[in-house]
């Protein structure tokens, strides 16, 4: 028997923090009886109902790299009708992004529906490194620089960038470029950081992932996952 968040997320439906999420508010429901309670355990004959959606165990993974243009959200649907990520893949397989890139961010996202990865990939204990390009409203000081680089407490929780770099400065437009990395998942979390220090995020781009990156693809432009990465994704599990 495993649980139920568990066999949620390994049947591509969505990720195990969404499944919880779903359990939790009444969404789930096995062999025809609501259940709400975490850490609940089905056997495999069980058939399991997710938002009116019996799921089917078996499930063909897959994996996908895409440089997110602006304009796009994070989810399977919208209540705005605005533009979904999952529009730009070709593919019959209800995959999902992990994690969130704003409306207006761009750049690296991955899209799967390998719950079991979505979840090492997202989880904090992991520290798994996002690097981001960030266009700024004024010139970042070196005090304010070292201030970044020594964390920076958001919401009640301090956040240390693993490497903060200057990459441009421009005085005539009153704007610079900023490169940095951090460990952190949390929603608009680089520019809260950028905004503690008084700069507007102008254009944020998120240039690798751990080890992948989007330097060969154009925006819109994705491509599927190879073995070997999959294999290295898994193995930042801590």
């Amino acid at each position: 028997m495993e649980r139920l968040q568990k066999v949620i997320a390994n049947s591509g439906y969505t990720s195990r923090r969404k499944a919880e999420e779903l359990i939790k508010n009444g969404q789930v429901y096995v062999n025809g009886e609501l259940v709400k309670e975490l850490g609940t355990k089905v056997n495999p004959s069980d058939e399991i109902t997710v938002e009116g959606v019996t799921l089917n165990k078996v499930v063909n993974k897959e994996y996908y790299l895409l440089n997110k243009p602006r304009g796009y959200i994070c989810s399977l649907d919208d209540e705005k009708n605005r533009k979904i990520v999952t529009e730009l893949i070709n593919t019959k397989e209800r995959i999902y992004p992990v994690g969130r890139l704003d409306y207006d961010t761009t750049g690296l996202l991955i899209l799967t529906n390998d719950g079991e990865l979505a979840n090492i990939l997202m989880h904090p204990s992991n520290d798994i490194i996002k690097t981001y390009i960030a266009k700024l409203e004024g010139i970042l000081t070196m005090e304010e620089y070292f201030k970044l680089k020594e964390g920076i407490v958001i919401d009640g929780v301090k956040c240390v960038p693993k490497r903060v770099k200057i990459k441009k400065k421009d005085n005539v437009s009153n704007t610079c470029m900023v490169e940095i990395s951090i460990v952190e998942g949390r929603n608009h979390i680089v520019k809260k950081l950028f905004s503690k220090v008084n700069h507007a995020v102008i254009k944020l781009k998120r240039e690798s992932y751990a080890f992948l990156n989007v330097k060969d693809l154009k925006s819109k432009e994705y491509r599927e996952l190879t073995r070997e990465e999959i294999s290295k994704l898994y193995a930042l599990k801590k």
